[in-house]
């Protein structure tokens, strides 16, 4: 691998319970996202339009200077309308609680989350803090205040 790798430190909160689920796994060499299991204890029907936190039976440590992106793993959301609803969704590095992933049925059919069942995908991405500054005018550009769909389809 090119870049330095970077240690994310993982903590089992119930090692026994979960001795059964993977770790957050890269699939492939170039993958940028690490796939997350389901650590639900009995399958979960998610209806359409419904939404849930799903366990994921793990806590991390995320260094400083980063955070981890949950995102829709890409079969989930075309193949059956599943993804995470907050997407993607941010977790600080100062959060040590269970990492859960809201997901939300957007198909047109029931979908059964199983124990095990890779349901979303973390990214490890860099962080910069801006320092926010008020200022009178802000310098011009060729979009201007122009807003959503203002350059047409």
């Amino acid at each position: 691998m090119n870049q330095k790798e970077i240690t994310l430190a993982l903590r089992w909160l119930d090692p026994e319970q979960n001795a059964d689920l993977p770790l957050p796994t890269y699939h492939s060499d170039l993958a940028a996202g690490m796939d997350v299991a389901s650590a639900l204890t009995e399958p979960l029907v998610l209806a359409p339009g419904d939404i849930c936190l799903i366990p994921t039976g793990f806590a991390v440590a995320i260094p400083p200077g980063f955070e981890l992106q949950v995102r829709p793993r890409s079969g989930l959301a075309i193949k059956h309308g599943i993804t995470v609803v907050n997407s993607p969704g941010t977790i600080d590095a100062d959060y040590r609680g269970e990492v859960k992933i809201g997901l939300i049925n957007l198909g047109r059919k029931s979908f059964i989350i199983n124990r095990g069942d890779r349901i979303a995908q973390m990214i490890l991405a860099p962080v910069r803090r801006a320092q926010v500054m008020v200022v009178r005018d802000l310098t011009a550009t060729g979009r201007g205040d122009g807003g959503f769909g203002h350059t047409g389809i």
